[in-house]
């Protein structure tokens, strides 16, 4: 079992190099932001070893996960940030300038390809160049890999390091909190920088000794090959999509991203668009305007997604007042029409708000989500029962309840109450 669980991993290990065009991986990371502070460990230490230890600077867009930046500090680093372009691009000029301000500091940009704002970045081998030449090096976060398998390969077009998420786009179970795997892949130069293990030889880069020794950068986690009891859900799905099955993955998971935002476009503006009006394998939503001119919050329209059956998409980054809405290729075309189906209705319940038909501070929307609770009593509100958790395109049958009703999330995280019995009840 030991021997078959070991050509697993390098099975494994072989299968994403190859796919994302890197020369080595390690699957330690129990996380992304694990396999973020691995790369960026990697990059400190490659740079110690060329005798570069003033390289400290890293640079990260604005529009970057918050992890970048903790994951960066955590390395050492101290964090630039580099603007963003109105059209969800990293701004090249202030790129540029930032890598002339900190030239003989740069050791690594931070950039996720495509964006966080659901854009390819036009000019992604431009800025990897740039970066090179100042003598730093690109990590591109992996984390939106679900736009690239089997269509691009990030070692391949400039980066030197990047993070995968196997509970993203490599099929283990997102939900219930994990258990996530991210493993760290780099180029060849950064290959005896990877985590390795003082209890597995086997885990890591060979440790070696004398002048210029490499003893990798230590455990990022406590198990040599990180979450392995659910490796092999990724080497059967590698397997078995084969890497026809993989690409086509890839092409339905931007497909469906490019349909919800069409059809969404005439009701909800789409915030971002690369050069041909097209996103890559998500979309954000823009509900900031409609707030303003009715008073129906990002925050309404998430609860009331609950009444038509949807957990609501990312909100409120990100951008804040926006929804981000990412299907990927699981969800089918009859799916991806009931969630824009139920968004349009949602628009139309926005209008009735707007117009004044209903009051911005008791409708379906402002009081949503609806339990079934609710109709054990007398009715109090101006809009029927049935509007309320019968909306369009929901019927009984197949009617989701939710449990409880709003709670106020802003006063709960100011008002912590702590549920932690005191010591003494331990005793014994």
């Amino acid at each position: 079992q030991a021997q078959g669980y070991a050509t697993l991993i390098r099975e494994l290990e072989e299968r994403l190099a190859e796919i994302t065009g890197y020369d080595k991986v390690s699957l330690q990371p129990n996380a992304g932001s694990q396999g973020e502070l691995a790369g960026l460990l990697a990059v400190r230490a490659y740079h110690r070893a060329s005798g570069d230890t003033q390289r400290r600077v890293c640079l990260i867009p604005s529009s970057a996960h918050g992890t970048n930046a903790a994951s960066a500090v955590m390395a050492g680093m101290k964090v630039v940030v580099v603007k963003t372009s109105e059209d969800g691009d990293v701004d090249v000029a202030d790129l540029h300038a930032k890598i002339e301000q900190h030239r003989d500091e740069l050791a690594v940009l931070m950039v996720t390809y495509p964006s966080t704002h659901g854009v390819f970045e036009e000019n992604i081998t431009e800025i990897c160049a740039a970066v090179h030449e100042a003598g730093g090096q690109v990590y591109v976060d992996g984390a939106n890999l679900n736009a690239l398998v089997g269509l691009a390969r990030p070692g391949k077009f400039g980066a030197d390091v990047s993070h995968l998420n196997l509970h993203k786009t490599f099929c283990i179970p997102h939900g219930g909190g994990g258990p996530g795997i991210g493993p760290v892949a780099v180029r060849a130069h950064l290959a005896p920088y990877l985590p390795n293990h003082p209890l597995q030889p086997i885990a890591g880069p060979a440790a070696t000794s004398g002048v210029g020794a490499v003893e990798g950068i230590g455990p990022i986690s406590a198990a040599p090959w990180g979450s392995a009891g659910i490796l092999p859900i990724s080497w059967a799905y590698a397997r078995l999509m084969g890497a026809d099955g993989l690409r086509r993955a890839t092409q339905v998971a931007v497909l469906s991203a490019n349909y919800v935002a069409k059809r969404l476009a005439p009701y909800f503006p789409v915030l971002y668009t690369g050069p041909g009006g097209l996103v890559a394998h998500e979309c954000i939503v823009d509900l900031r305007q409609l707030a303003k001119t009715t008073g129906v919050t990002v925050d309404d329209v998430a609860k009331r997604l609950i009444d038509y059956g949807f957990h609501a998409p990312t909100m409120s980054f990100p951008v804040a007042g926006t929804l981000m809405i990412e299907p990927t290729e699981s969800e089918d075309l009859v799916e991806l029409d009931r969630f824009c189906d139920a968004m349009i209705a949602i628009r139309a319940e926005i209008d009735r708000v707007g117009s004044g038909e209903w009051s911005k501070d008791d409708n379906p929307l402002r009081n949503a989500p609806h339990t079934a609770a609710m109709l054990g009593g007398e009715w109090a509100h101006p809009y029927s029962p049935q509007e309320a958790v019968f909306p369009a395109g929901v019927v009984a049958s197949d009617k989701y309840w939710p449990a409880v009703r709003r709670i106020d999330g802003a006063y709960g995280d100011r008002h912590l109450v702590c549920s932690c019995p005191p010591l003494d009840e331990y005793e014994g």
